[in-house]
């Protein structure tokens, strides 16, 4: 050691802290997502998902998400001058996130490169920039999933659909004529609803000129300075879907006024807000009274972003604590190598590599729903599946990657602080567990012949191994009468997540994950929590296999 000056800057030594996770690309650190990609016909996007994986793990990015959440946005209501304005200030480092992901096409690759594997290639992008910023993912989520909605109108989307496939990002406060790029945000939810879109208390009056004025108030919206949005009303056929420009044809703001900013407890660089809708200037799309199934369709491409999104921020938590373990040192061992920490570390590999294939096989049927009616029941009942299941265990695996840390990972200087408050939020949007459950029991009802098809996507690996062909059986048997028990229905989804996981590895993933997945999660006695993998498994292989290597 040198020796210290007694009046010098240093007083000790810094020792055996683990260095920064940075400048690391997270796509080539990903021993899954190539697979997966390969899998699910879209290994054709690699050397692109190379890029972007570059982008989110570098220092730079990082940077970014830091200063975006440090220094939040903002709300003016009002100019200087005592015109109303309703524009939300953002810090320098939002704007250019943003720029960077729409770059990426995280909002639009599937809609702009129509080929097979489309729609995996960019829930990659999404996957990936969850492991970068999850704040600007909500914009971005949710304009990827109104696209096709507004595909559907051709006025509308002669008006608006090159603005918002654009890859370039424009975050100036103008007509959407005058921009080069554009974000779609959706105004569903109300106080006195919720899940319950059938609520809806916003009234829509009929113009002379085809238009209609909406009048009402909008608990949560997201994104409220969105070039575009979408909304419900009531008209007099019952709760209708509305197009909504930010701007009006003269040049002015359209008759929103933003009440407030959410205090939210994450997704902080992200403005969510309350806002009042006073004779705002709407376009009806769709058929008048049938606005809820146009709710639902947009639900069925966020719902999937979201199981993808919150397996994005499981592998970030992942990575990080795998990091931080190989690095640091107790008892003459890296921290990795000890024992209990090895079966952690592995756990949660498993946890993650488990929910990676669960989110990407239902996307992969959204793929596949124009040419395989098969397909299109399995992701009819599959997404609300994955959704339930990756929201719900992001936070069981933040907080064990955050304690792997130490008292060091319950610091603001640390991001895991900021990923421990990110994770219940997807488990929220979009429909709360419970009703996300009652989803899955309603495709049983209406669409019977999805139950046969899943269960052929089970079936796909029986014979592999015993304990799998066991946990089946039961499943086959519970399936008989799931409907007539309701209040077990976190249970039935519960148990069909860990089935099609245990399936999905069984067949694409090395043995050593499959058959520790297996032995853990479905031969009995699994506690969900982590460092309970039993003898036998290769923990020290599956551990070390989650550790990022920089460039």
């Amino acid at each position: 050691m040198t020796a210290l000056d007694a009046y010098g800057y240093d007083t000790h030594e810094v020792l055996n802290q683990a260095p920064a996770l940075s400048d690391y690309d997270a796509f080539a650190a990903d021993p899954a997502l190539g697979r997966i990609l390969d899998a699910f016909d879209a290994g054709w996007f690699r050397e692109q998902a190379s890029v972007v994986g570059g982008h989110v793990g570098s220092q730079r990015v990082q940077d970014l998400a830091r200063q975006a959440n440090r220094s939040l946005p903002e709300l003016r209501t009002h100019d200087r001058w005592g015109r109303r304005v309703d524009q939300i200030e953002f810090h320098p480092a939002w704007h250019e996130l943003m720029g960077l992901a729409m770059r990426d096409e995280f909002h639009s690759l599937c809609w702009t490169r129509p080929r097979s594997g489309a729609q995996v290639a960019r829930a990659a992008v999404s996957y990936l920039w969850n492991q970068g910023e999850n704040g600007i993912c909500c914009p971005l989520g949710m304009t990827y999933s109104a696209i096709p909605v507004l595909q559907r109108d051709p006025a509308r989307w002669a008006e608006f659909g090159q603005l918002i496939t654009s890859s370039e990002y424009d975050g100036r406060p103008l007509p959407a004529a005058q921009k080069r790029g554009g974000t779609v945000g959706m105004a569903m939810t109300e106080k006195q609803g919720g899940s319950d879109l059938r609520q809806t208390q916003t009234v829509a009056t009929r113009n002379a000129d085809g238009t209609y004025s909406l009048t009402g108030h909008k608990w949560f919206f997201s994104v409220p300075h969105s070039d575009v949005f979408l909304t419900l009303a009531r008209t007099e056929e019952g709760v209708s879907c509305f197009v909504v420009p930010g701007w009006l044809p003269d040049g002015s703001r359209n008759r929103l006024q933003i009440q407030r900013l959410k205090d939210k407890c994450g997704n902080k660089s992200n403005a969510s807000s309350e806002v009042e809708f006073r004779g705002v200037i709407a376009h009806l799309i769709g058929e008048p009274g049938h606005g809820i199934r146009a709710g639902l369709e947009m639900n069925h491409y966020t719902r999937l972003d979201f199981a993808v999104g919150s397996a994005g921020l499981m592998r970030h938590a992942l990575a990080q604590a795998a990091h931080h373990t190989a690095h640091r040192r107790a008892f003459q061992k890296a921290l990795i190598d000890q024992p209990i920490m090895t079966n952690v570390i592995a756990d949660l590999a498993l946890e993650v590599e488990a929910s990676a294939w669960l989110a990407f096989r239902f996307v992969h049927a959204l793929d596949r729903e124009g040419e395989s009616e098969t397909e299109k029941l399995i992701g009819r009942i599959g997404a609300p599946i994955a959704k339930y299941w990756n929201c719900k265990r992001a936070t069981p695996v933040v907080v064990e990657a955050l304690e792997c840390h130490g008292g060091n990972g319950f610091i603001e200087d640390h991001l895991m602080a900021r990923l421990y408050r990110e994770a219940p939020l997807n488990g929220i949007w979009e429909g709360t567990g419970n009703v996300v459950c009652l989803d899955v029991l309603r495709s049983i009802r209406r669409y019977p012949d999805c139950v046969p098809a899943l269960l052929d996507e089970l079936r796909a690996a029986r014979g592999s191994d015993p304990r799998y062909d066991a946990f089946l059986a039961e499943l086959e048997t519970d399936l008989v009468d799931v409907l007539r028990h309701e209040h077990l229905a976190r249970r039935f989804v519960e148990r069909m997540a860990l089935g099609l996981s245990a399936s999905l590895l069984i067949r694409n993933a090395p043995h050593a994950v499959a058959d520790a997945f297996v032995a853990s999660r479905l031969a009995g006695g699994w506690s969900g929590h982590f460092g309970s993998v039993p003898v036998g498994a290769d923990l020290q292989a599956i551990a070390r296999r989650a550790v990022p290597v920089p460039n």
